[in-house]
């Protein structure tokens, strides 16, 4: 069995914004580490421990430089993904090989109410995002990647907002989630009780690991259509330099392919392009 964690930072309990980062960022790191290490801990804990033989970690907040290498020393079967830019952004080298993902630390969709820090890969560059006329989440879009190499999301954890985001008939609701905060507001959050959030999280890997629910994959139909809101013209008009780029208004522009892992990449690459406009 193999194990496949995509971890981002927004929904990792203990933190509450992006200047909490830059300012502490040791402290970030720590709330960081701990989640993960709850999280091996709770795998090893398990009836199907033994019968797992890789666990392969991408480090996927930002540019991939939040956790050290010295993480993989809690286990001889973990091994880690760092840094950036690279394929396929929040899963990277994931393939059919897998069993199973967990999202780890995700968060809420951008403009979700309530939620700790909700964006969608970026904050000052996406308003909205959709995918096959469907409002999107990182959660949801990474989801779908995995759909595509059949590979099953069981496990995510995450802010209260994104649970009510996930659990909907249309998303995934199969999955086990375990709530680590709520948010107060945009930079301001309840996080829950470090103890409850790791006995939680035992509980959830373990019925993940043991299938105690159908778990099912998350995916698309063919033809894949993006359709992105920008914050500004400026930026639909540098995504529009991209080939076979639509552009529905001043802000919007879609893209259209038959391939849903073209479609991840394409998806990076108008973000990226979005940066040019210099705003």
């Amino acid at each position: 069995m193999k194990i496949y964690i995509s971890m981002d930072m927004e929904g990792i309990p203990g933190t509450i914004n992006w200047e909490h980062e830059k300012r502490d960022p040791l402290a970030v790191k720590k709330c960081i580490r701990d989640h993960i290490e709850d999280l091996i801990h709770a795998i090893r804990c398990s009836k199907q421990n033994m019968l797992i033989t890789n666990i392969l970690i991408a480090d996927s907040h930002s540019n991939g430089e939040n956790l050290d290498y010295d993480i993989t020393a809690l286990d001889d079967r973990i091994e880690l993904i760092s840094g950036g830019p690279r394929p396929y952004y929040m899963m990277p080298l994931l393939d059919e090989s897998f069993d199973m993902v967990f999202l780890v630390g995700y968060h809420a969709s951008t403009g979700a109410m309530a939620a700790n820090m909700d964006h969608t890969y970026s904050n000052s560059r996406i308003q909205k995002i959709w995918v096959n006329n469907l409002f999107m989440s990182e959660a949801l879009i990474n989801a779908a990647y995995a759909g595509c190499k059949g590979v099953p999301v069981t496990l995510v954890s995450g802010d209260l907002a994104l649970w009510h985001e996930l659990v909907r008939p249309d998303a995934m609701p199969w999955i086990e989630y375990v709530t680590t905060k709520e948010g107060v507001s945009k930079f301001a959050a309840r996080n829950y009780n470090k103890l409850r959030v790791r006995a939680a999280l035992q509980e959830a890997v373990i019925k993940a690991l043991n299938g105690d629910k159908q778990a099912s994959i998350y995916q698309f139909q063919s033809p894949y259509t993006v359709r992105i809101e920008f914050h500004s013209t400026a930026m639909a008009d540098m995504a529009c330099m991209m080939p076979y780029v639509k552009r529905i208004d001043g802000k919007t522009v879609e893209y259209t392919c038959d391939s849903y892992p073209i479609l991840f990449e394409a998806i990076m690459a108008l973000i990226t392009l979005a940066y040019g406009a210099g705003i």
